[in-house]
């Protein structure tokens, strides 16, 4: 059985074409738009916006997977554990808040 542990594994996984496929037909199956938000009421889509400084369009959704890859490989293509969400809620599921950054002690020093 495959093991996505270490970081290399994972990219490996999700560099695949097959992964690629896949996710692009998550996204096409749940309309481009992401699942949680719409749970919740709201309507977040993908903008196909463009990032002058990444060069490259800014990454407005991700397909998730519900049971996370680490820990249940043998559900990495399976659709049933995939969805849509947009990355503020990725974020959320996984833990990461970056909008309650710490706050910068020094913003308010005099600049010489």
């Amino acid at each position: 059985m495959l093991e996505y542990k270490t970081i290399q594994q994972k990219r490996k996984f999700y560099d695949s074409g097959e992964w690629k496929r896949l996710r692009e037909k998550i996204k096409k199956r749940d309309n481009y738009g992401c699942q949680e938000c719409k749970r919740n009421g709201r309507l977040t889509i993908d903008t196909n916006e463009y990032s002058e400084s990444a060069k490259r369009k800014k990454i407005k959704l991700v397909v998730h997977h519900i049971k996370e890859l680490e820990y249940y490989p043998e559900l990495a293509l399976d659709e049933e554990n995939l969805e849509t969400v947009c990355v503020d809620c990725h974020n959320k599921e996984h833990g990461r808040d970056f909008k309650n950054k710490k706050p910068n002690k020094w913003q308010h020093d005099e600049m010489w």
